[in-house]
């Protein structure tokens, strides 16, 4: 091989080399593209969770409303909707009380904000958490009393699109209904019971599932130990949503 030769090899492989380097760069930069663009992405819907979940609670107050109330919920993008769901109070004969009391349910992607028996929940799964809790009371003594609050949300308007604000607008009336002295267990109807079962857990209840009419959500069912007074309090929310 001459010098010439050799110094045309080395320029080829010099060009070569500098051509795999801005591939390998072209490469590792669309694939940090990808990457900061899922971060923000995936920041902005945990963004919205966070603020439908603040929404939420401030819109919707069935124990301390009463009349017409009015709140605010924002998010940049996603679905609120509501689902048809059950609470039931049950005794030892079976279902003593069944209460229509509907979620209200935000998504955006993988994100998920429910408001269920006036709790709030954020998550999908066994991941979920309860960031508010359901207006039920039982005393501490197992011959006490048991106050089981049932907000029934409507049926709102579905809503969904981009930079959304929009107003849920709520008429809340009480009725208040005595059931009597006997043993009592509280079903709540969910697709996220790990959430509920923690909750009941921590106050000491046990809990088992059951599916009581038959279309694939189980109930989360906790007993109440004891014989106690209980009264079920349907707060009817009536809620409406109304352009912000």
């Amino acid at each position: 091989m001459t010098p010439s030769d050799a110094s045309g090899d080395r320029a080829q492989s010099h060009v070569v080399g500098v051509a795999l380097l801005l591939g390998i760069a072209v490469v590792s930069m669309a694939g940090l593209t990808a990457s900061v663009g899922t971060l923000v992405q995936e920041n902005a819907a945990g963004a919205d969770a966070a603020r439908v979940a603040d929404g939420f609670d401030a819109a919707l107050e069935p124990v301390e409303a009463t009349g017409v109330h009015r709140g605010e919920v924002a998010f940049a993008d996603g679905t609120l909707r509501s689902e048809s769901r059950e609470l039931r109070v049950l005794d030892r004969g079976g279902v003593d009380r069944e209460v229509e009391i509907g979620a209200l349910v935000f998504e955006a992607g993988d994100r998920r904000v429910t408001y269920l028996a006036g709790a709030v929940l954020r998550g999908t799964g066994d991941g979920a958490r309860m960031v508010e809790r359901p207006p039920f009371t039982a005393s501490r003594a197992a011959d006490g009393v048991l106050v089981v609050g049932a907000p029934r949300v409507g049926d709102p308007a579905t809503v969904s699109g981009r930079e959304v604000s929009l107003t849920l607008r709520t008429n809340v009336s009480h009725e208040r209904v005595e059931l009597g002295d006997g043993e009592y267990r509280l079903g709540v109807e969910t697709r996220t019971p790990a959430a509920w079962e923690r909750y009941f857990s921590e106050r000491g209840r046990e809990t088992t599932r059951r599916d009581f009419d038959d279309d694939g959500v189980e109930s989360v069912v906790a007993a109440y130990d004891g014989t106690r007074t209980a009264y079920l309090v349907v707060h009817d929310l009536r809620t409406e949503v109304e352009d912000a």
